[in-house]
C-alpha cells in the first residue's frame, strides 16, 4: 500500500488534493501535516475525518523530530504547505522564509533519510519567474521573483533541486499558475471579491485592474501533481502547470458581479499594491507532452461554478470572515486605508 505524506493538506489547493488522492487511490494511505495556522482549516476535509484510510496530524513542516516520525514508512510526498499569500509578504517577510525555506529543508532531510521515498513533488509556483514580458514562461525561463513571497518559493524550489543534483533524491517540481475553486481562503483575488459582493461590500481592485494572472481550477492542478507523483523518468525535472487561461483582474471581477447580479458600482479601484507583478503566465507544453491535459477549458463556466459554490457553502466563509481573528486583523491592516 502506498503511504502518501501531504503537508499542507488542509489548506485550499491541500485539501482539495487530499480529497483528489483518496478518491482516485483507494488503496493508498494519506497522512495529512498541516499546522493550521490562519488558513488552515479542518473544514475543508470534515467529510473525511472517519475515512480509515486517511490520517490529520497538526504540526510543523519545522519540527524535525516530528518530520522525521512521520516520514518512516512514506512512499511519496506532495509538499504544499507554505505561506503563499503575497500582501502578507510585504508585511511579515520573516514567516515566509521560516515555513517556505526552511520547512522545506526539514522535509528534504527526513525525506533522505528514510528508505522506502519513490516521489517528493515539490509545489512551487509561476511567481518564481516575476513578469511573463516575452510570452508565457518557459521552464527554463530565468528566474525574478519580485515579492518576498515569490523569493521564499525560489529559495525552496532551487533547495529542492539541489537535493536531487546531490542526493539523488527523486524530487519533481511543480510551478502552477493561479488557483481557483472551493475552500480557497477569502483574502484570495476571487473569494474575496465574491463573498464581498456577497455581502455588498467595495471590491476594491488594485490600480486599473490590469494586471494579468492565468488561472487554472484547482481539480486542474490536483491531477497534474496526482500524474507527477506516479510518473516515471521525471526526477530532477521542472513543471509548469497552467491552464493557457489569461485573464485581467478587472475582467475576473467583472465575471463575478455579473454571475452574482450585483450592483457594478461595488467595483472600485484602489492604490496598487508594491511590486505588483504586470503579467504572470506559464506554459505548460512539457507536462501535455507527458499526456497530462487542463479539463476545466471553459474558464468562464469554471468560474461561474466556482462563484456558485461560494454562494452556496455561505456558512464556511462566514465563519472565516466573521469569526477569524487574523482574518479581520489581516483585512484592517491591508485595506482599511486603500481607499
Amino acid at each position: 500500500m502506498e503511504t502518501i505524506l501531504v503537508t499542507g493538506g488542509a489548506g485550499f489547493i491541500g485539501s482539495n488534493f487530499v480529497r483528489w488522492c483518496l478518491r482516485h487511490h483507494p488503496d493508498a494511505r494519506v497522512i495529512n501535516l498541516d499546522k493550521l495556522t490562519y488558513a488552515g482549516n479542518l473544514a475543508n476535509l470534515a467529510d473525511l475525518a472517519s475515512d480509515p484510510r486517511y490520517r490529520f496530524v497538526q504540526g510543523d513542516v519545522c519540527d524535525a523530530a516530528l518530520v522525521n516520525d512521520l516520514m518512516r514508512g512514506v512512499t511519496r510526498v506532495v509538499h504544499f504547505a507554505a505561506e503563499t499569500h503575497v500582501d502578507r509578504s510585504i508585511m511579515a517577510a520573516g514567516d515566509f522564509i521560516t515555513t517556505d525555506v526552511f520547512g522545506t529543508f526539514t522535509l528534504l532531510e527526513a525525506a533522505r533519510a528514510t528508505g522506502t521515498l519513490r516521489r517528493f513533488v515539490h509545489i512551487s509556483t509561476d511567481e518564481v519567474y516575476g513578469n511573463a514580458d516575452d510570452g508565457p514562461s518557459r521552464e527554463d525561463s530565468p528566474l525574478n521573483p519580485r515579492s518576498p513571497y515569490a523569493a521564499s518559493k525560489t529559495g525552496a524550489d532551487r533547495l529542492a533541486f539541489s537535493y536531487w543534483c546531490t542526493h539523488q533524491l527523486p524530487v519533481v517540481i511543480t510551478r502552477c499558475s493561479n488557483n481557483f475553486g472551493p475552500y480557497q481562503y477569502p483574502e484570495k483575488l476571487i473569494p474575496f471579491f465574491v463573498t464581498n459582493a456577497l455581502l455588498g461590500e467595495t471590491l476594491p481592485l488594485y490600480g486599473d485592474g490590469s494586471n494579468i494572472r492565468d488561472w487554472i481550477h484547482v481539480d486542474d492542478h490536483c491531477a497534474a501533481v496526482d500524474f507527477l507523483l506516479f510518473a516515471d523518468g521525471v526526477d530532477g525535472e521542472v513543471f509548469n502547470v497552467g491552464a493557457d487561461c489569461e485573464r485581467t483582474n478587472r475582467v475576473i471581477a467583472e465575471i463575478i458581479i455579473r454571475e452574482l447580479g450585483v450592483n457594478p458600482a461595488l467595483l472600485k479601484s484602489v492604490p496598487d499594491r508594491a511590486g505588483h507583478v504586470l503579467r504572470h503566465a506559464v506554459t505548460s507544453a512539457k507536462l501535455q507532452a507527458r499526456g497530462w491535459r487542463p479539463q476545466h477549458t471553459d474558464f468562464a463556466a469554471a468560474l461561474a461554478g466556482t462563484v456558485r459554490w461560494y454562494r452556496d457553502h455561505e456558512a464556511w466563509w462566514r465563519a472565516i470572515r466573521e469569526k477569524s481573528a487574523e482574518y479581520q486583523r489581516f483585512k484592517q491592516a491591508y485595506y482599511q486605508n486603500r481607499k
